[in-house]
C-alpha cells in the first residue's frame, strides 16, 4: 500500500498547547495524534512512529493502544455515545467528539482502567483544548456509560450484515462485499480479527546481514532483555516477538532489526532474487520490500522506482540506516518505464491499493476507502503490471502483489494480465500449502495467519 502523504511527525505546540498534571501523557498525545488522523488525513501509524523519545515506555504502549482502539471501534463508539449524549455525534465539535471516544473506549475495552480516571481524563483533555464549557457535558456522556455498561448500540439490530458492520465497526458496504466476495463466516472472521492488535515482526538488515552470527546475536539479546521470539510460520527469516520494546528499538535505531509484517516479508522471499541480478522495484516506496531484497542479495543490483521525489528520500534514508545498497529513479509506473525492454531478471510490482488487507495496521482506513476507489485502483494496477512486465528479461520473474483483500484487485488483475500476455505463464512460487489458492496464487488473511492480508501473483517471461 502507497501513502498519499507523509504527515510530520506531532508538533510540540498545536491543539493541546499546555501541559497539565491531571492529564496523562499517553491521553494527550493519542489525543493530538487522533485530531490530526480526522482532519489532516495523517496515517497514525507514521504519527506513533514519530512519539518522542522521553514518553516512558508504558505511556507509549498506552498511546498506541488509545490511538488504535478509537480508530478500529469507532463506528460502535460513536452509535453507543449517541445513545448516551441523546444526540447525533455530527452535531459535536471534534475535539468533544475525539475526547468522548476516548474515554468511553477506556471504559468499554480497557479494563486495567479504572471509571473514575477515564472520565476525569476526558473531561481534563476539554480544558486543555480551551473547550473548558464542554468539560460538563463530557462527565455527562461518560458517567451515564458507567451506569450502563451493558449497553450494546449493535443488540438490537435485525439485519445481519449491519449488525456484524456496527460490531466490527466497519462501514456497512465493505462488509457486505466480503460477505458477497468470500461468504459470511469468512467475512465475519476477517472483520473481528481485524480489531486486534497484529503481533510484531522483524527481519534482520543487510547492515546486520554482513556481521557474523548477527542473527544469533540479536535473538539472544532481546531473549536477555525478557523478550519470547520466534520465528516465523510462513517465511524463512522473520520473527514474531513479544515484549523486549526497548531492546527492540534500539536495534531498530542501530539499523540491525526492521519492523515488517511477515506477509509483507514473504513478497521478497517469493521474488527469489540471486546474488548478480538486475532487480527492478516499480513501486518502491517506501522501502519495505526494496530493501529486503537488498538484504537477501547483496549481490543484486536493485533498481528502485516511485511516482515522489520525496517518497523516494524516505525511501533513500531508509536504505541508508539498513546499509542497503539501491539505485533510485522517479518515474510513473502507469506509464511506459524508462528502461529497455527486457533488462532485468527480477521484477517487483508492489502494487499502489486500497489496503483493506492492513486494517489492523491502518484502521483509519476503512473510514475514508470508497466503493469507487477499488476499480479505480484496478484499473490503474493493470496498467503498471503490463509496464513492468516489458521490463522482464526471457525466464525472468515477474511477482505482482497487494496488501488489500479485493479480487478486483488481485484475481481480476492477474486475468486480464495473462489474456493480453501470452509471453508470461503463471508459476508455482515456493510458499506453504496453506497459503496457496486453487490457482497457484497466494492469499493470507489476518484471521488465518495472524498476518496481513496479501495477495502475491508469480509470472515467468518465455525463453
Amino acid at each position: 500500500m502507497r501513502l498519499l502523504s507523509v504527515p510530520d511527525p506531532v508538533p510540540q505546540g498545536c491543539l493541546l498547547a499546555k501541559s497539565n498534571d491531571a492529564i496523562l501523557q499517553a491521553r494527550r498525545a493519542a489525543f493530538e495524534i487522533l485530531r490530526r488522523v480526522e482532519l489532516e488525513n495523517a496515517y497514525a501509524s507514521v504519527l506513533l512512529a514519530a512519539l518522542g523519545k522521553p514518553m516512558r515506555e508504558d505511556d507509549r504502549a498506552l498511546c498506541h493502544e488509545l490511538v488504535l482502539g478509537v480508530l478500529r471501534r469507532r463506528l460502535w463508539l460513536d452509535r453507543a455515545l449517541e445513545h448516551f449524549a441523546g444526540r447525533s455525534i455530527d452535531q459535536l465539535d471534534l475535539p468533544v467528539t475525539i475526547s468522548l471516544r476516548l474515554g468511553l473506549y477506556q471504559l468499554r475495552f480497557l479494563s486495567r482502567i479504572p471509571p473514575p480516571a477515564a472520565v476525569n481524563e476526558s473531561v481534563a483533555l476539554m480544558r486543555v483544548a480551551r473547550l473548558r464549557s464542554a468539560g460538563s457535558f463530557v462527565n455527562a456522556v461518560l458517567r451515564r456509560a458507567t451506569r450502563e455498561p451493558d449497553y450494546d448500540p449493535a443488540a438490537g439490530v435485525a439485519d445481519a450484515d449491519e449488525k456484524l458492520a456496527l460490531e466490527t465497526s466497519h462501514p456497512v458496504w465493505l462488509i457486505r462485499r466480503w460477505i458477497d466476495a468470500f461468504g459470511f463466516a469468512e467475512a465475519a472472521a476477517f472483520a473481528h480479527q481485524n480489531n486486534r492488535a497484529a503481533p510484531t515482526a522483524f527481519r534482520l538488515t543487510a547492515r546486520a546481514r554482513k556481521q557474523t552470527r548477527a542473527e544469533a546475536s540479536i535473538i539472544a539479546a532481546l531473549k536477555s532483555a525478557g523478550a519470547e521470539v520466534l520465528p516465523s510460520a510462513i517465511v524463512r527469516g522473520a520473527w514474531r516477538v513479544t515484549g523486549g520494546r526497548r531492546a527492540l528499538r534500539e536495534l531498530a535505531h542501530d539499523g540491525l532489526i526492521y519492523f515488517q509484517d511477515e506477509a509483507s516479508q514473504l513478497v521478497a522471499q517469493l521474488l527469489n532474487p540471486q546474488s548478480g541480478d538486475w532487480v527492478l522495484d516499480v513501486c518502491a516506496a517506501p522501502g519495505s520490500k526494496t530493501t529486503h531484497v537488498a538484504a537477501l542479495a547483496p549481490g543484486a543490483v536493485i533498481v528502485a522506482g516511485d511516482l515522489f521525489e520525496h517518497r523516494l528520500h524516505t525511501l533513500r534514508e531508509l536504505a541508508k540506516q539498513q546499509g542497503a545498497g539501491v539505485n533510485l529513479i522517479a518515474h510513473d509506473a502507469a506509464r511506459a518505464l524508462p528502461f529497455a525492454d527486457a533488462g532485468f531478471d527480477r521484477v517487483l510490482v508492489d502494487a499502489p491499493c486500497t489496503g483493506t488487507g492492513t486494517l489492523r495496521h491502518n484502521p483509519e482506513i476503512r473510514w475514508r476507502l470508497q466503493p469507487s476507489d477499488i476499480d479505480e485502483l484496478a484499473q490503474k494496477q493493470k496498467s503498471i503490471l503490463a509496464n513492468a512486465s516489458a521490463a522482464v528479461r526471457r525466464g525472468g520473474r515477474l511477482i505482482y502483489s497487494t496488501c488489500s483483500v479485493e479480487p478486483e484487485e488481485n484475481e481480476d488483475v492477474v486475468r486480464d494480465f495473462l489474456s493480453k500476455h501470452a509471453n508470461f505463464h503463471p508459476i508455482s512460487v515456493d510458499a506453504p500449502v496453506d497459503l496457496q489458492t486453487e490457482s497457484g496464487t497466494i492469499r493470507t488473511w489476518p484471521h488465518r495467519q495472524q498476518t496481513d492480508g496479501f495477495f502475491v501473483a508469480g509470472f515467468e517471461r518465455e525463453k
